[in-house]
């Protein structure tokens, strides 16, 4: 199937949108169009302004036949089991067991307290 302006317009890409402290007025980008981006003095005009940024950025692409990225899948719309499985050697196996007795809890408690404390300190950029 070849991919038409229309195909990626459709697609949701996110867009970004942040205020200029500076100069005033605002910024936005698309993400996975890198480069694509634009600015405003007020919150409707940056949103067309980057709709048009987004058009001419897509038309460029697919004129110099330029890869065109996806937008990413949002983990909203996937669903979680809760569960998962990991092999691990059997000298960790061995000692989580062993600290999980230690704590009067079961191995399956002590591995996601572990989880979420190690979680808790994650800080994205």
């Amino acid at each position: 199937m070849k991919k038409t302006i229309d195909y990626y317009l459709s697609l949701p890409y996110r867009l970004e949108i942040v205020p200029d402290t500076v100069e005033g007025g605002y910024g936005a980008r698309y993400p996975e169009l890198p480069g694509c981006i634009t600015c405003a003095d007020s919150l409707e005009e940056v949103v067309m302004n980057a709709e048009d940024a987004k058009r001419a950025w897509l038309e460029a692409a697919l004129k110099d036949k330029v890869e065109i990225p996806e937008p990413e899948q949002d983990d909203s719309a996937l669903e979680y089991s809760g569960q998962f499985k990991i092999r691990m050697p059997k000298s960790l196996h061995k000692s989580l067991s062993v600290h999980a007795k230690q704590e009067g809890i079961s191995m399956n408690q002590y591995c996601i307290y572990l989880l979420s404390k190690n979680d808790a300190t994650y800080v994205v950029n």
